[in-house]
């Protein structure tokens, strides 16, 4: 008899011994592939069956069991993820889109855009009237009033009167010009005439201790700076001769001859 898996039909293993077939087989009586072949190929050709308890299929598969308490906190822990991620999510989300204004055409003519300058303190000059307080006031100094203030206004802008100042001898009622000196007088101080003698009266000559600032630039040669050059100095030290002008810069000898007859102290 031929041999199958290198044995004789006579020498084939009988089950229960210690070489037999059974022991060949796998766990649950299943048989590899192989050997399964071989046992049905020696079958056919002897007639003679084998012991081995052929399977036709393999094993099934060991299936795990879970608990369904585990089970249960798994899912509770995904949705608890999936959830935040939702919230999150719609945290991030962009709002509702804003309506912006839509620009409205530059008409011919117009500029298109339009900024108002600020307003410069030296643009509202023109509306109001400088006037210079020295004398027996608070705060003698420059004071800023609108058109038309009397002294009266001056001399409060400037602080008001000092105890001993000699407001009779001023007329508060008199309208201020610009560009005036106004002089409070008090002790020390001469007063101040109501109507300050002008160079272009026959036989006058202008007091320059007293003039004012539009006084002095009325005079022939001087200006307005040098007008301010020439208070500037009676601030310092009041005018005891003509020929004082001459230490004022810009007031030279042909200047100072010329301001000689129209002038006094």
């Amino acid at each position: 008899m031929p041999s199958v898996l290198g044995l004789d039909a006579s020498e084939a293993p009988t089950s229960g011994g210690p070489g037999s077939a059974g022991s060949t087989a796998g766990v649950g009586g299943w048989v590899p592939t192989a050997v399964r072949a071989a046992a049905v190929e020696y079958r056919d050709s002897y007639g003679v069956a084998t012991d081995l308890s052929v399977a036709d299929e393999p094993p099934q598969r060991v299936r795990w069991s879970v608990p369904w308490r585990l089970a249960a906190s798994a899912a509770t822990a995904v949705a608890l993820v999936v959830g935040a991620t939702l919230i999150r999510a719609s945290a991030l989300a962009p709002g509702d889109p804003v309506e912006l204004p839509t620009p409205v055409p530059a008409t011919a003519g117009s500029s298109t855009t339009e900024f108002a300058p600020p307003e410069s303190p030296l643009s509202t000059d023109a509306a109001q009237l400088v006037i210079h307080v020295v004398g027996a006031v608070a705060r003698p100094g420059v004071v800023r009033l609108r058109p038309g203030a009397r002294v009266q206004d001056a001399i409060e802008a400037a602080g008001g009167a000092a105890a001993e100042a000699n407001l009779a001898a001023v007329n508060l009622a008199r309208p201020v010009t610009d560009g005036e000196q106004l002089v409070v007088p008090g002790p020390g101080l001469a007063a101040q005439p109501s109507a300050p003698p002008s160079p272009s009266s026959a036989g006058e000559r202008l007091d320059l201790n007293t003039a004012t600032l539009a006084d002095l630039d009325a005079l022939p040669g001087i200006g307005p700076v040098l007008a301010q050059r020439i208070l500037d100095r009676r601030l310092q030290h009041r005018f005891t001769s003509v020929d004082e002008l001459g230490e004022v810069s810009g007031i030279g000898p042909t200047l100072l001859e010329r301001l000689r007859p129209t002038v006094r102290v």
